[in-house]
């Protein structure tokens, strides 16, 4: 629910300047279910979905909407602890995503994307 309290909070001072950006982040759980996450998976899909929705009543008004998927385990110190014996490439820096997501917030209007999933090279699942 965040993103729509989110969404009808600002979307009205960046359209009326006809500017903007609103960019979620989920995991891969947006994508499709895995064992164990049945009642995890419908929210972060149902999330993703209103990103879309979102972003086709707001892109023509001049706000990008954006949904990025982090298909990948960040890393943290929590993270590394959880899987030690997993070589660098299995996690996904923070500044990687941060860049991703800048990149994406400030794309050309002629190549918005609404939906973005950020990989690392070694998949986790």
């Amino acid at each position: 629910m965040g993103l729509l309290y989110l969404a009808r909070r600002f979307a009205p001072a960046m359209v009326g300047s006809g500017k903007g950006a609103i960019v979620a982040t989920g995991n891969t759980s947006a994508l499709r279910g895995k064992p164990g996450f049945a009642g995890f998976a419908p929210t972060k899909a149902a999330q993703r979905i209103l990103a879309e929705a979102i972003a086709r009543d707001l892109g023509p008004k001049g706000v990008h909407v954006a949904y990025v998927v982090v298909d990948a385990v960040i890393d943290l110190e929590w993270t590394r602890k959880r899987w030690p014996d997993r070589p660098d490439d299995f996690f996904i820096k923070p500044a990687a995503i941060a860049d991703e997501i800048w990149h994406v917030a400030h794309q050309h209007r002629s190549e918005r994307l609404t939906t973005l999933c950020k990989t690392p090279p070694k998949s986790h699942s």
